[in-house]
């Protein structure tokens, strides 16, 4: 993949060149130095600004209005978030925010691991509670009682198997659980 950083310290673009197929110094808020970059022909871009915020929704703008089809951008808080957004960008990471939200659940230490989604939705690997074991999930009613899916066992020395009807989770097993966010969470709290 050909990539093109952009970046107007001189000496964090000759840190990335050896990294990118190209590194140049510029001012990614400026539309014509972008056109002279042949930044319109691009498919995907990312910006990476998040503490400038003026210079990170300049950037954005510009890409959008090159009509790049996949636009990545970084928000360092809610509000610049909802903005870029609201812009039009097509994707908006905040790593910050989703790694301290992400750690913080699994230093709780009910889940062993948290993916969480834009519209509250979560997937988590957890063990399981006792109130589900040595039962099959149609008897448990997990949709029902607790409003969360298994979607993955994994017994121990054994790779991680799709979950249906009939499967039955043991004591030592590892599973896959998805749902809204504060379901999981509340799913979870069995543990303990």
């Amino acid at each position: 993949t050909e990539v093109l950083g952009i970046d107007n310290d001189e000496q964090v673009v000759q840190r990335m060149a050896a990294e990118l197929t190209h590194a140049v110094v510029a001012d990614a808020t400026d539309i014509d130095a972008l056109k002279q970059l042949g930044v319109p022909e691009f498919r995907r871009a990312v910006v990476g600004i998040s503490e400038n915020v003026e210079a990170s929704i300049l950037a954005s703008y510009h890409l959008l209005s090159f009509g790049i089809p996949d636009v990545w951008t970084k928000a360092n808080s809610g509000l610049h978030a909802r903005v870029l957004t609201t812009l039009g960008c097509h994707h908006v990471v905040r790593p910050e925010h989703d790694t301290g939200r992400r750690v913080a659940h699994l230093i709780a230490g009910r889940l062993l691991d948290y993916i969480e989604f834009d519209d509250g939705y979560a997937i988590v690997k957890m063990r399981p509670p006792r109130e589900i074991l040595d039962r099959t999930l149609a008897e448990v009613r997990l949709r029902q009682r607790w409003g969360v899916t298994i979607v993955g066992v994994k017994r121990a020395g054994e790779d991680f198997t799709h979950a249906v009807p009939d499967t039955i989770v043991h004591e030592g097993d590892l599973i896959i659980v998805s749902g809204r966010r504060r379901q999981v969470e509340g799913f979870a709290e069995l543990l303990g």
